[in-house]
């Protein structure tokens, strides 16, 4: 197997917003008198711009987007930004100024806003154009029109940032395993793959094989077909792509509200809970038996990274901790230990690893690095999993599919869950989650040993 690296860069979308409402703000200071009200403005205007771009997609600026593209959606926040605005001194405040002043403010703030964002957008093209920066390795399967004309583009726009490593006439002699120990060898990060070049089975062979090694895999369609509605659908120059997945926590907005409730449930936690709770779990594990008081364990993270787990410790120290998972009547369980698995607070501790940036209090439960490499082989798309951080709580361990894993079903409808809240993630989603996780706590699991 191999794992994707790290490419995209999480800052820059959250940088974009952070800079505008900067901008938005200091106008607001420069333009109006010492007797405005800048906090309420600011608060007000900066959820209303949040929200606005999120609808019209103002941040979502692909390396595909087209210049024109952008300019209309500058063109859309600026007419709705102005709307805003009006709203506000309208509802809010009473401005003893002429109309032509906010309009002032209105247009020097959006010029601002356009320098910048049209200013990034030409220095990444060039960067990719010029210096090579930021490149996607690319193998197209296929050889039609289609990829030809795709091919084409790709070695006339540079900007875009892809670079083909081969082209593959998917013929009688083509097979499928030779290419992806090719792609795994020249550490391709995309496939192309036109649809009507592969059969049935290569197709699902090959789909499998980007799910389980996190790679990006692309389809052109055959555009006579009827398409997916859950694929994701743009273009290259004039060459319609299919994408195989769209997960949400890939958006760095996304991500950076992901994280924002991730570091503030977990201080929560911590100060909270955990402030008084160690000392007193400490003295009572001490007291039945000799040991650490917390228990330490590699598990696998976001793109397969391992990182150490933390949690009470439940057991009598032992040797297998690490390669046998708890069974129901397991000897290896202390007296207090089967109270903390049995009310979940044996795993509070892994609201450090939250706040480390390990783990989120929402995602797929992380399983032990030797059952993960087992599990890696046997089960279908079971890597998917870690295209996001593992979770203290999660769909899976809500849904009935917690603890030992006793037959194949058991992890087979664990990965089943955990792809479905990877491609369906909201914060909804999450607060469902948390709030069920903790109504089972009281109520009690059957699998809580």
């Amino acid at each position: 197997m191999s794992y994707r690296d790290g490419r995209y860069s999480g800052l820059i979308r959250p940088f974009l917003y952070l800079t505008d409402l900067c901008l938005i703000i200091a106008g607001a200071g420069y333009f109006f008198d010492s007797t405005f009200d800048l906090l309420t403005f600011g608060i007000f205007i900066g959820i209303c711009w949040v929200i606005v771009s999120m609808q019209f997609d103002f941040y979502q600026i692909h390396r595909n987007t087209k210049f024109i593209t952008l300019m209309l959606r500058i063109a859309k926040q600026s007419v709705f930004f102005t709307f805003i605005v009006f709203a506000f001194f309208g509802y809010y405040y009473q401005l003893d100024r002429d109309s032509v002043f906010i309009f002032k403010y209105i247009g020097a703030t959006m010029a601002a806003i356009a320098t910048i964002k049209v200013s990034i957008f030409f220095l990444f093209r060039n960067y990719r154009k010029v210096l090579g920066g930021n490149l996607r390795h690319i193998a197209i399967l296929g050889a039609n029109k289609d990829t030809e004309q795709l091919k084409n583009f790709f070695a006339k726009r540079p900007d875009y940032g892809y670079r083909l490593k081969n082209l593959f006439d998917t013929n009688d002699s083509f097979n499928i395993q030779e290419f992806t120990d090719w792609v795994i060898e020249n550490n391709v990060d995309e496939i192309f793959c036109s649809v009507p070049a592969l059969t049935n089975e290569q197709l699902v062979e090959l789909t499998d094989f980007a799910d389980n090694n996190l790679r990006t895999l692309k389809f052109l369609p055959d555009t006579s077909a009827v398409l997916s509605k859950q694929l994701h659908y743009e273009y290259y120059g004039k060459t319609p792509i299919l994408s195989l997945r769209q997960i949400p926590l890939d958006d760095p907005v996304n991500k950076l509200a992901k994280r924002s409730f991730d570091i503030a449930f977990s201080l929560l936690i911590i100060i909270g809970v955990l402030s008084w709770l160690i000392p007193l779990v400490a003295i009572i594990i001490k007291l039945e038996s000799k040991g650490p008081v917390f228990f330490k364990q590699k598990r696998n993270g976001l793109d397969y990274n391992e990182f150490t787990c933390y949690k009470f410790r439940s057991m009598v120290p032992n040797k297998t901790a690490d390669l046998h998972q708890v069974t129901r009547g397991d000897h290896r369980i202390t007296k207090i230990g089967k109270f903390l698995r049995k009310t979940s607070i044996d795993e509070l501790p892994q609201f450090f690893n939250v706040f480390l940036g390990d783990m989120s209090v929402v995602g797929p439960r992380p399983h032990m690095v030797s059952h993960t490499h087992m599990y890696a082989e046997r089960i279908d798309k079971f890597m998917v999993r870690h295209f996001v951080k593992p979770g203290i709580t999660g769909l899976a361990q809500v849904s009935g599919y917690r603890g030992e894993v006793e037959t194949e079903e058991d992890i087979i409808g664990r990965v089943r869950n955990d792809i479905f809240y990877i491609e369906n993630w909201s914060t909804v989603m999450d607060l469902k989650i948390i709030f069920k996780t903790v109504a089972n706590v009281f109520m009690g699991e059957e699998k809580a040993y």
